[in-house]
């Protein structure tokens, strides 16, 4: 059915709503190689199905070591829970020289925006209705509510943050990723930001293109 293309017809929640009014601005990566943390931050936020209702969550994501800096749940899709994601990142982290985010309207919001053009980050947006574009954080994604969410059924907000926390705790700090030459997200952000680059000589993976990346999960 998937190949196929057909699926149950239902309502689900738009995570991705535009704002006709809201600067859009273009796709900064196609055909760049990422090849340090840093490099590229993206964020992306998707709903979380529980007993009774759903939730949201906004995830901050470095490209190079798929490491989730930072996040937050939300009953609203308020643009307030995506800043604080961005500012508790930026806080811990450093800062991008390039963040990615589809045309939502809490990406596009002048409070979201203002932080990355105060810290004179280069702003980049997917294409409409070009899911790929933010490819890394949607295998997050796909991973996380196969693995977590689908299986628990949360019955209340607290219980949603408490399973995604630990489950972000063990894909960030436990799980080797093949990418990553079987390390962790963690571990390959700590070498690369003491290193400075990328270093090779001693496995860490040499990151595709965005395209590349793309056509691969397209195969």
């Amino acid at each position: 059915m998937r190949v196929m293309g057909i699926e149950a017809i239902y309502q689900k929640p738009n995570t991705s709503r535009r704002h006709p009014e809201h600067k859009v601005y273009p796709y900064l990566l196609r055909g760049v190689t990422i090849e340090r943390a840093n490099q590229v931050w993206c964020a992306d936020i998707t709903y979380i199905p529980m007993a009774k209702g759903f939730v949201y969550l906004v995830a901050v994501m470095d490209w190079f070591s798929r490491r989730v800096l930072a996040w937050r749940l939300s009953i609203g899709m308020d643009t307030d829970f995506c800043v604080e994601a961005l500012q508790e990142a930026m806080e811990r982290f450093g800062q991008p020289e390039v963040f990615n985010t589809d045309q939502g309207v809490q990406f596009t919001s002048a409070a979201f925006l203002d932080e990355l053009e105060r810290c004179g980050v280069r702003i980049s947006m997917d294409g409409k209705g070009r899911f790929l574009d933010n490819i890394f954080i949607e295998r997050l994604w796909r991973s996380l509510k196969y693995e977590e969410v689908f299986i628990k059924a949360y019955g209340s907000v607290a219980e949603a943050r408490q399973g995604i926390g630990a489950w972000l705790s063990f894909y960030n700090d436990e799980r080797p990723h093949q990418a990553l030459n079987y390390r962790t997200p963690t571990r390959v952000l700590a070498q690369t930001r003491a290193c400075g680059h990328v270093d090779n000589a001693r496995g860490v993976a040499h990151m595709p293109t965005v395209e590349q990346q793309k056509q691969a999960v397209s195969i």
